[in-house]
């Protein structure tokens, strides 16, 4: 698997994808797709390690989120703390639970309702991003 950790990104012509989600199979699953489809993808489960990952890692262009994380901080808040930090970085946030909910959403992300297939998250992922 290609999936990158927090090291330097060695082919800098893929851009680079934060994928949160807490769900082992889900995560692998879905980088498995994003990396197939042209992306290098960062993976965690929680949001603060997200936020800890985006400080650290300015080459990220892209974060996929879904709702129900481990730890204190769900997608949404994460969704909106990454907003503000970094406000033109595209957000996609998916849940099987969640519906999206316009007070809790950051001006620009999208939602996306599982079921659906990573082909689907990667097909939204590449209408929000652009060339970076």
């Amino acid at each position: 698997m290609a999936s990158q950790t927090e090291t330097t990104n060695p082919e800098a012509d893929r851009p680079v994808i934060l994928i949160v989600e807490d769900e082992a199979l889900t995560i692998m699953d879905l980088g498995d797709v994003l990396e197939e489809g042209g992306y290098d993808t960062v993976q965690c489960a929680s949001a603060e390690r997200a936020l800890s990952i985006l400080q650290a890692r300015p080459d990220i262009c892209g974060l996929v989120t879904d709702v129900q994380l481990s730890g204190r901080v769900d997608g949404f808040e994460l969704a909106n703390s990454v907003a503000q930090a970094r406000p033109n970085l595209p957000i996609l946030i998916v849940s099987g639970r969640a519906s999206p909910d316009p007070e809790r959403m950051p001006a620009g992300a999208q939602f996306i309702a599982r079921p659906c297939a990573g082909e689907d998250i990667l097909a939204r992922l590449k209408g929000l991003m652009p060339q970076c």
